[in-house]
């Protein structure tokens, strides 16, 4: 087994891995950005390295400083996480090339072919699993969109090459969206993986969202641990997660789980992954539905998933630890006949959201109150504490609250009670949401599907929710936060030591360990390089709604533009949201570039 391993990730998912590392005696090591010297997976670490500014390119998706972090600390090995570099070939085979350094996960080449997803198409398709008709190779023209839509029917899916969980795909409801789709979807996937290239897919109306958990080690051992429901979702992106899924027989769970390891053995994939199908259903079905219900391979994603959680409280199987004990080269040590599903599990994703207002992204806040549930079956995934500072300049997930019950009846009469039970002030989340979802008839029913929530929900039933469960406002700094005596951490070169001095918040989180990890100081928000230009244009300006990064400026100074229309296109919590003209009128200034951070109403362009 490692001895020491660096967690490439932030937040709850790092503090996951830590956790699982430090109960297998391993040493931990964090990275940082500017932004994140208050996280809680710095609290946590055994030691950790700042790898750069706020900006994720310039810091976590930084493939020399993390490496050279690794290096400094003397870590032998490198663990992901999800999301960031996680599913990034090129750096797996960096750490692969790197003598004193193991890779966490499935080799640079495995990445490579799975997570290519036409080269995943071909994998699956050879092993006999099934495929949503679509194209094997890179579309370039809108033309071939087009010609797709004419044979296929529309709509129809662009998706990313590297994507996933929704970034990257674009639907296409008719011929006369065709170009600004194409063109969104490749400047996505520029954007987020690095990876223009793009395929087609014939666009499923009413699907399920059925993944299968696989562990495969070095020894030729594939197995797969049942299979998570995560059907609903907002905008593609899921919210809730389940296991089993309440709509499979067991005849059609059986297929779909054995389709999963015949796919992962035919691309020779060793380490955690997951295996994601498409389910048609029948929304009209009376029982369960049979082994003759169609599904189709979606895609394969190379790493741990967030829903990891609903595996692990199913079936007792701790999926971290085997994918540290794979690396190392263990075998393990159960056959597939050993797995076994044990009752059911939900997993509610915290997101720092209001759902009221179409999910948009808490743009900051202090966490007043942080008093997550606990009891019989309740497990919350998490890293931030009462005093923290929300972080905007990532994901908007801040913890994972995961229910176990003896059946599903038990699961949500359960997750009713550990939603109530958990007080969150300071910071809007989607919690009166969950709350919400754990009444919502077609939700017990267990037979909504992946349009449910953005096209069948009565949005009134999210603000209604919102007004009876949510949080007063957000505290807007944090400046009323108590100031108490803490210890203090400074940098040199890069490492973190400890000292006495003043501290805003709360305790830090403890470890659990018999050393004591690094202690939180608080210094209030960085800054992150973006800086809001000087506005000489005259007239009405077009603001920031939320603070993030400018993926493209779509006017010139001089352009006449209507209401509606779009100007610049702003990255935030990782959506793409389209700032709009609120009049008519023409540009008499750009104030930002591609790639400029911007905060919450900060100038963009100006209109005469």
């Amino acid at each position: 087994m490692f001895e020491k391993v660096l967690v490439a990730n932030r937040g709850e998912i790092a503090v996951r891995v830590m956790r699982a590392c430090e109960e297998l005696g391993v040493e931990t090591v964090a990275v940082y950005s500017e932004a994140d010297k208050n996280g809680g997976h710095v609290r946590y670490a055994d030691e950790a390295y700042n790898v750069g500014p706020a900006r994720a390119a310039d810091s976590y998706l930084d493939h020399e400083a993390v490496i050279d972090a690794a290096q400094k600390a003397g870590a032998d090995a490198i663990h992901p996480g999800y999301g960031f570099l996680a599913e990034n070939a090129e750096f797996a085979r960096k750490v692969e090339n790197e003598e004193t350094l193991t890779w966490v996960g499935p080799s640079s080449d495995a990445m490579e072919a799975l997570g290519e997803k036409t080269k995943a198409r071909t994998i699956m398709n050879d092993a006999d699993v099934p495929i949503v008709p679509g194209t094997t190779d890179p579309v370039e023209e809108v033309e071939e969109v087009e010609t797709f839509g004419d044979e296929h029917g529309y709509p129809v899916a662009i998706k990313a090459e590297g994507g996933g969980g929704g970034r990257g795909m674009k639907v296409v409801e008719s011929a006369d969206d065709a170009a600004d789709e194409l063109e969104s979807a490749k400047r996505e996937g520029e954007a987020y993986f690095g990876n223009d290239s793009v395929y087609l897919e014939r666009y499923l109306e009413n699907p399920r969202h059925i993944e299968v958990q696989i562990v495969a080690d070095h020894h030729g051992n594939v197995r797969h641990l049942g299979e998570r429901d995560c059907s609903l979702q907002r905008r593609h992106q899921k919210v809730v997660e389940e296991g089993p899924s309440p709509a499979l027989s067991d005849e059609l769970r059986e297929k779909i789980g054995e389709a999963a390891r015949r796919g992962v053995a035919a691309a020779d994939y060793t380490n955690a992954g997951t295996v994601e199908f498409l389910v048609e259903e029948d929304v009209d079905r009376d029982g369960l539905l049979g082994p003759d219900a169609n599904f189709y391979f979606l895609e394969v994603n190379t790493r741990i998933q967030v829903e990891h959680c609903v595996t692990e409280e199913i079936t007792g199987i701790d999926i971290l630890k085997w994918q540290l004990r794979v690396a190392a080269g263990e075998e393990l040590d159960f056959a597939q006949d050993d797995v076994e599903i044990d009752g059911h599990a939900i997993e509610f994703r915290i997101n720092a959201e209001n759902a009221a207002k179409d999910f948009q992204p808490a743009t900051g806040g202090v966490l007043t109150t942080y008093d997550p549930p606990g009891g019989v079956g309740v497990r919350v995934d998490d890293a931030m504490r009462q005093g923290d500072e929300l972080v905007t300049d990532y994901d908007s997930m801040i913890a994972k609250l995961i229910v176990w019950g003896a059946d599903r009846e038990e699961c949500l009469a359960r997750s009713k009670r550990a939603l109530a039970e958990y007080e969150i002030e300071g910071v809007t989340t989607i919690v009166p949401f969950h709350r919400l979802t754990c009444t919502d008839d077609r939700f017990v029913a267990g037979t909504h599907t992946t349009k449910y929530l953005d096209e069948e929900l009565d949005p009134e039933r999210l603000s209604d929710a919102q007004e009876r469960w949510g949080p007063a406002e957000p505290s807007a700094s944090a400046d009323d936060v108590q100031v108490v005596e803490r210890e203090f951490t400074v940098e040199v070169n890069g490492k973190r030591f400890e000292v006495d001095l003043e501290e805003r918040g709360a305790a830090p989180l403890s470890n659990g360990g018999g050393g004591s990890p690094p202690q939180r100081p608080q210094t209030g928000s960085s800054d992150d390089g973006g800086s809001e230009a000087a506005v000489s244009g005259d007239g009405e300006s077009v603001s920031a709604e939320m603070q993030g990064t400018v993926l493209s400026v779509e006017v010139a100074e001089g352009d006449d533009v209507a209401a509606g229309d779009v100007v610049v296109v702003l990255e935030a919590m990782k959506m793409e949201n389209d700032i709009v003209a609120a009049r008519g009128g023409t540009v008499s200034q750009v104030a930002v570039a591609e790639g400029d951070s911007v905060d919450m109403g900060d100038t963009l362009v100006v209109l005469e």
